[in-house]
This record gives C-alpha cells, structure tokens and sequence, in this order.
C-alpha cells in the first residue's frame, strides 16, 4: 500500500511534467506535500492540462529539453532530488513513423541523460524509468499477455525506441548501481486513459474532440484489443515503487502495470461506453484510414507487481469511463474548475 505521507518534504523531479500523466503526477505529489521539480518541453497541445490544473504555480517548472544533456545535469546540481520519475518522451505511435530520429533521440539518448545525471549525482536514492506495454515483441498472438521476461523489441519506432529505453536502463543499473546507492527500476503501463488527454491519435482525445464539434467519432481500429486504465491507477504504483525501492532495494525489477482481463476490451467497446456515459445520441463510426502497423491485440500480465506490492486495479472500465465523462463536462462547463476536479478524483481514487 503506498503512504503518500512519505513524500512530504522529499525532493522529487518528474521528466514530461507538462504531459497528461506528468500533470497527474505532480498533482499527486504536490498534495502529498513534495518539493516537485519538473524538466519537460513546453506543454505537447493546446488546450493541455498542465495550463488548465494550474499546477505550475505550486511546483518548480523548468521548460527544458531532455536531449540537452548539459541543461539537464544543471537541474540536477541545483535541485539535488531525491527521486526521479522519468516520462519525457515522444509518446504516439503514429507520429514515431513521421519523425523516427527525433522519437529515437528522444526516448533513447534522453533516457541515457538521465540516467548519466542519476548516476553523478549522490542525492538520487529512487529513480524510475516508465516505458510502455509496447515494449515486448508482439506477435499479435490471440490472448496471450505478454510478462515481464519475454523480448523486448517493438515494432515500430516508438515502441522499439521505448524497447531500447528499457536496455540502457538495464545496462545503468547492472553497470553502475550495484553499490546499493541508488535503486532502479522500469514500469511497462498499459494504455492510461482519464481527463484531460489532448493528444493527437488517442481515442478518448478523440471522443472529446468530437463532442466539442458536434461530430461523430471516428474510429479507425475499432478490433484492436488494449490494456486500457485509468490515469490514476498507473500513476499511484509508480509512486509506490519509488517509496519501496527507496527503503528496500528487494522491491527494485521490471514491472508491468495493467488492468485485470476484465478491462482489456477492444477501441469499439471502450468508444461504445464512451457514448453511453454521455448521452445526446453520441454515436461513433468505423473508418478504417489505412494508416500505419498497429497490433491488433496487446495484453499484460500483471501477476509480478501484485505478487510484490499487494497492488491491483481500484477503477474498472466502467468507472474509469464515468471519471472522464466527469471531467470532461467540467472542462466543457468551467475550466476554472479543473483543479478541484483533478483534486477529488485524487481523493475518491484513495478511499478505494
């Protein structure tokens, strides 16, 4: 069980702040009472939920690239954290085969800065790597989710960018963290949904940006079979991790983080919840654009973490769906809202 009250006064810098889980997760800490840096490019969308939370006046944002490596090892010297969570990177998987060197770059000499700032820097006793569910060799084998000692090598380039992420972490940790210094871990999360993705080629950004247009939604693989959880739930192991790991190197490996068999559905049943939740005759269509290989089935085992942490899923589908349909009638209605929004779904996801 995670005890935020240990984060209190701890020193914690978050890569990716800007983005929808880092927004989140600074969120989460920041109540919890952390000193919360965070290095990221400016916020990837507009409108985007780092500007809407307002969470910037409670935390040190630095706007940074995690491609400069001398910009980086400069926050690390000022700050001295404590705890890294490490989640800046080039995210879709679509815009991986527009801009494959920049994604590389990105997700693969972005996670040997950070590591290489960790490594020369004595305050970091807790630092994890987050990558993705699209890390493992897939097959599109029916039914088969994937664990944590099966292949790494991702299809295309984000999720092999994010596969070779997973490496050089493997090769820091074996290589320069055997002293006991400082812990090292990788979490692999499935696909995060909740309030306030504004990403391109995302399915509920998409849902939304539809209900703002008066459109139908489109959907383009609406077979596909995902991991699909709530924001929170990803979010709140990670943070469990970085506790554990930080007073008992035991709790450091290579986990994966995803709903229970229960929740992993396809896009056309998850957009089809989606259209029930909502109501107004909401409806979605198939248009299969002819895009770039996708798998078409994605699973994981998430047996490891709640073996190791007691840890399992608080929201299901259904409540998940009900959240960003909470969320999203706030954003419609009041932005100046969304803060205090952000904030009781914080505390309902707790009481679980």
């Amino acid at each position: 069980m995670l005890d935020l009250s240990f984060y209190k006064g701890k020193k914690v810098l978050v890569t990716g702040h800007t983005g929808f889980k880092g927004t989140w997760l600074c969120k989460i800490l920041v109540n919890a009472g952390a000193k919360v840096t965070g290095y990221s490019l400016d916020a990837p969308t507009n409108p985007n939920i780092f500007t809407l939370s307002k969470i910037e006046e409670s935390m040190n944002s630095i706007i940074g690239d995690i491609r400069d490596y001398e910009h980086l090892k400069r926050v690390f010297d000022d700050v001295k954290p404590e705890i890294v969570l490490h989640l800046a990177a080039q995210p879709i998987v679509r815009d991986s085969y527009k801009e494959p060197k920049y994604t590389y770059e990105t997700n693969v000499l972005g996670t040997v800065n950070i590591l290489e700032c960790v490594r020369l820097t004595d305050s970091v006793k807790s630092f994890l790597n987050v990558t993705t569910d699209k890390v493992y060799q897939n097959d599109d084998i029916p039914n088969h989710p994937f664990k944590e000692d099966e292949p790494l090598d991702g299809y295309d380039p984000y999720s092999n960018s994010k596969s070779c992420s997973e490496l050089v972490t493997h090769s820091y940790k074996k290589s320069f963290f055997t002293d006991g210094r400082c812990a090292i871990s990788t979490a692999r999360a499935g696909n995060v949904i909740g309030g306030g993705d504004f990403a391109n080629d995302r399915i509920i950004p998409d849902c939304v940006r539809a209900i703002e247009g008066n459109k139908d939604i489109i959907v383009r693989n609406p077979h596909s079979t995902r991991p699909y959880q709530h924001v929170l739930e990803p979010l709140y192991i990670y943070l469990e991790i970085c506790e554990k790991q930080y007073k008992d190197r035991k709790y450091e490996g290579y986990y994966n983080v995803g709903p229970d068999d229960c929740d992993c559905v396809n896009t056309g049943d998850l957009v089809t919840k989606f259209c029930n939740a909502w109501g107004n005759n909401l409806k979605w269509i198939n248009k299969y654009d002819g895009g770039p290989h996708e798998a078409a089935f994605l699973k994981l085992d998430n047996t490891k973490i709640k073996n190791v942490f007691g840890w399992k899923p608080r929201w299901h589908i259904d409540e998940t769906i009900a959240k960003i349909v909470e969320w999203t009638k706030v954003y419609l209605n009041n932005k100046d809202d969304i803060s205090k929004e952000m904030d009781k779904e914080i505390k309902e996801f707790i009481k679980v």
